[in-house]
């Protein structure tokens, strides 16, 4: 496929994405890149200094809620991707209502217990939906230890073992590799649709 049918093709699809950090900026713009047709994007955060070693914004956008900010960054990318922001924290109320139209849902999630309550939410309401998970990316190296796994509609992104903590924190270049593993997995399974 040339890179005009796939944009062609990509345009006709919906991309949810929770979290709008590490993982879910890089992977937004590695999406919009490529001309997903549209994103939908939550988080309740805002831009923060610390956010900057890893995430896709700027330092004139500290302050700013993270879903504006990265909404910002997209459409300078491309500006006929439809954007829809929810600026708030996701649970199990919400999530299916602002999920319920995509192809794909992007697990973007720092927190274990979000990460399980996506992944039960969208069992019980979207039993056949895809949700790219990401799991493991915390630390420097160990690239190798990076990998893929799919089981039956989960496709899990990253070492599945590397805890983020205060002596193991995430940085730009595994983050990265992760999030632009689950743009990749995402544009697989849309592809082959």
């Amino acid at each position: 496929m040339t890179f005009e049918e796939i944009k062609s093709k990509l345009k006709l699809f919906t991309v949810g994405i929770a979290g709008a950090g590490g993982l879910g900026s890089n992977c937004a713009i590695a999406l919009a890149r490529v001309g997903i047709g549209k994103i939908i994007i939550s988080d309740f955060d805002i831009v923060d200094e610390t956010n900057l070693n890893r995430q896709y914004f700027f330092r004139n956008q500290l302050g700013i809620k993270k879903v504006i900010a990265l909404k910002e960054n997209i459409l300078k990318i491309d500006p006929t991707i439809e954007i829809l922001t929810n600026d708030l924290k996701l649970d199990q109320t919400n999530f299916p209502e602002i999920y319920k139209e995509c192809d794909v849902i992007v697990e973007a999630f720092d927190l274990a217990e979000m990460k399980q309550m996506l992944i039960e939410t969208c069992i019980t309401n979207f039993p056949d939906k895809p949700i790219v998970l990401g799991l493991g990316m915390a630390g420097y190296g160990k690239n190798n230890l990076i990998k893929f796994r799919q089981s039956e509609n989960l496709y899990i992104c990253g070492d599945e073992q590397s805890e983020i903590g205060i002596n193991n924190p995430p940085l730009a270049p595994r983050v990265g590799m992760v999030a632009n593993m689950q743009a990749n997995t995402v544009l697989e399974i849309l592809l082959n649709k």
